[in-house]
C-alpha cells in the first residue's frame, strides 16, 4: 500500500468511450492508483453500448490500479447521464444501451412535449422539456419500434446505476442522474407518476432514489468483484453532477466542459423551470440545483473536421469570414435533432486553418449562447469561467473560449473531475463532509487565470446571422429526399406530402 494519511476511496468516470478509476487517499486527495478501458458505440443511425463492456471496463480499470482497489473503503460511481439501460429478470441486458446521444427519439419527444402539457408544463414538472437526449424520449421508442423488448424488461437503469447495481445487488440511483430521464418530478422529488403512466412504465421496474449523503449498499460476497466484500458504495450521479463535486462549486461559478458534448452549468440554490428548453433543470448531488445546457458536437466533431482537413488539431488560423456549424450529429442546444453540418461564405482564399478555426467557433457559439440562461441573476458574470473536460487543455479551445466569452478563463490542473467528484463523494461518507467541502479541502479547483480578451461581437453576430437564415435548412435535416416537398414543373408550385421523422 502507498503511503496515504488516510483511507483509500475510489472514484469511477463511466464515460461514452471509457471507463477511468482513481484511488483516492481522503485525506489529501491525493491521487495513489488509476486505471483506464475503453468501450465500444455503435455507429450509423443510433448509438448504442452493451451494457456489460462498462463492467469488463470497470474490472480491467480496477486491475491497473493494483492492491489500492482492494484496500478502498469506500467507492463511487459517476457516468454518462440520459442512457437507457433494459434489463430482464436476470438482471442481464435485454438490448444495448439507448446513449444520451442517440437521437432516433426525436419524434417521441416532440409528441411527449405536446401531450403532456407543452413546454410550459413539462419545465413547471420536471424542471426541464425532455429532448432526445432524455431516457423518457428513449423508452417511448423503444416501446414504439421495439415492443418485444420493453415487454421483457423487468428493470430500468441508467448506466451507472447498472454498474453500482452490479456491486451491490440492489437497484438504486441519485437524485442529479434521475432528474435527466424525463419522470422525475423536480418540484416533488419523486417519480412523476402522470409521465410513467402515458408512456407505459410501471414505476417498480425504476431504482430507489437514494438521498445525498446516504449509502447506497455494500460491495456483495461474490468472487468476481474487485472490491473487499463490506466495501461502502455511494449513491453515485451524472457525469456533469460529478464534476461539479469535483470542482467543489459554489453556488453561482459558471463551468464549461469541453468533452464529446459540450456543456455548460452552474450550482444554483433555485430550482431552474426554464420553458424553451435550453436549460435543463437538473439536480445536484448534494441538494441544490444544476441548470446546465448541453451540446451534442463539441470536441469529436471538431476533431472529425481536424482530420478531414488534414490538419493537427491545433492548426486553427483566425481571420476570414466562413461560417462552420458542426452539427454532425444532429443538435441539442440548438434543438436540431435531424440536422447536419452547414458550412457558409467559403471563397478561393479560406485556408484549412481559418476553416478549422470556424468549427471551433461553432461549438463554443452553441455553449456561450446558453450560458447567461444558466446562470441566476445574482451571479459574477465577470469571475472567470472554469474550462475543463478534454478539450480544456487544448490552446485553440482556450483561445477560442476567451476570445468569444471576453471573460478570464480558469483551467483547473486537476484531471478526471469526474472520478475526483465521485471520489469526493465516496470520502464524504467516510467523514460525514459534504462532497464538494471535501473537494475544496482537496483544492481541486487550483490552476492558471487565463486574462479576458475583448469579446469578438463580429464573430459571435456572424455565426448567429448564419444560423437564424439557415434555419428551415436545418430543421429539414437530413431526411430522406422522398420526405421532403418536392416542386412540379407543371404547376410551379411546391407539391407532395411531408412525412414526419
Amino acid at each position: 500500500m502507498s503511503a496515504a494519511e488516510g483511507p483509500l476511496v475510489v472514484g469511477v468516470d463511466t464515460s461514452t468511450q471509457s471507463t477511468k478509476a482513481l484511488v483516492v487517499d481522503a485525506s489529501t486527495g491525493q491521487v495513489v492508483a488509476s486505471g483506464q478501458a475503453p468501450h465500444t458505440v455503435s455507429s450509423g443511425a443510433g448509438r448504442e453500448s452493451d451494457p456489460r463492456q462498462w463492467w469488463d471496463a470497470l474490472c480491467e480499470a480496477l486491475r491497473q490500479c493494483g492492491d489500492a482497489a482492494h484496500e478502498a473503503a469506500a467507492v463511487s460511481i459517476g457516468g454518462q447521464q440520459h442512457g437507457l439501460v433494459t434489463l430482464d429478470a436476470r438482471g442481464e441486458p435485454v438490448r444495448p444501451a439507448l446513449l444520451w446521444n442517440d437521437v432516433r427519439s426525436a419524434p417521441q419527444a416532440r409528441r411527449l412535449v405536446e401531450e403532456l402539457g407543452g413546454p410550459k408544463g413539462w419545465a413547471e414538472r420536471t424542471g426541464s422539456v425532455p429532448g432526445a437526449s432524455f431516457t423518457v424520449t428513449k423508452w417511448a421508442w423503444l416501446a414504439e419500434n421495439e415492443p418485444d423488448a420493453a415487454r421483457a424488461t423487468k428493470a430500468v437503469r441508467l448506466p451507472h446505476d447498472y454498474l453500482t447495481e452490479r456491486l451491490t445487488g440492489q437497484g438504486t440511483t441519485d437524485r442529479g442522474d434521475v432528474s435527466g430521464t424525463g419522470w422525475w418530478a423536480s418540484g416533488t422529488e419523486s417519480y412523476d407518476e402522470e409521465t410513467l403512466r402515458h408512456v407505459g412504465l410501471d414505476p417498480a421496474l425504476l431504482p430507489r432514489v437514494v438521498r445525498p449523503g446516504e449509502v447506497a449498499g455494500t460491495v456483495r460476497d461474490s468472487h468476481d468483484l474487485p472490491f473487499s466484500k463490506g466495501t461502502l458504495v455511494a449513491p453515485g450521479t451524472g457525469d456533469n453532477a460529478a464534476a461539479a463535486l469535483g470542482l467543489g462549486l459554489r453556488p453561482g461559478t459558471p463551468v464549461l466542459s469541453l468533452g464529446t458534448s459540450g456543456t455548460v452549468y452552474a450550482v444554483s440554490k433555485h430550482r431552474p423551470t426554464d420553458p424553451t428548453g435550453t436549460v435543463a433543470g437538473f439536480a445536484d448531488a448534494h441538494g441544490d440545483w444544476l441548470p446546465l445546457a448541453c451540446t451534442l458536437n463539441c470536441t469529436l466533431a471538431v476533431d472529425r473536421v481536424a482530420a478531414l482537413l488534414g490538419l493537427d488539431r491545433e492548426a486553427a488560423e483566425a481571420g476570414g469570414s466562413v461560417t462552420l456549424l458542426p452539427y454532425l450529429d444532429g443538435e441539442r442546444t440548438p434543438n436540431l435533432p435531424n440536422a447536419a453540418g452547414l458550412l457558409h461564405g467559403l471563397r478561393h482564399d479560406t485556408t484549412g486553418g481559418q476553416l478549422l478555426q470556424a468549427a471551433y467557433d461553432g461549438a463554443v457559439h452553441s455553449l456561450l449562447g446558453a450560458l447567461d440562461l444558466v446562470l441566476d441573476e445574482d451571479a459574477d458574470r465577470g469571475a472567470p469561467l472554469l474550462l475543463i473536460g478534454g478539450g480544456a487543455r487544448g490552446t485553440a479551445w482556450q483561445q477560442t473560449v476567451r476570445r468569444l466569452s471576453g471573460r478570464p478563463v480558469q483551467v483547473p490542473e486537476a484531471r478526471e473531475l469526474v472520478a475526483l467528484g465521485a471520489a469526493a463523494q465516496a470520502a464524504g461518507l467516510l467523514t460525514g463532509e459534504d462532497p464538494a467541502s471535501v473537494a475544496r479541502r482537496w483544492n481541486t479547483a487550483a490552476g492558471p487565470v487565463l486574462d479576458a480578451v475583448e469579446r469578438d461581437e463580429e464573430t459571435l453576430a456572424r455565426i448567429s446571422g448564419v444560423l437564424s437564415d439557415a434555419a428551415p435548412l436545418l430543421e429539414r435535416g437530413t431526411r430522406p429526399l422522398t420526405d421532403r416537398p418536392s416542386t412540379d414543373p407543371g404547376r410551379g408550385r411546391l407539391s407532395g406530402t411531408r412525412t414526419e421523422d
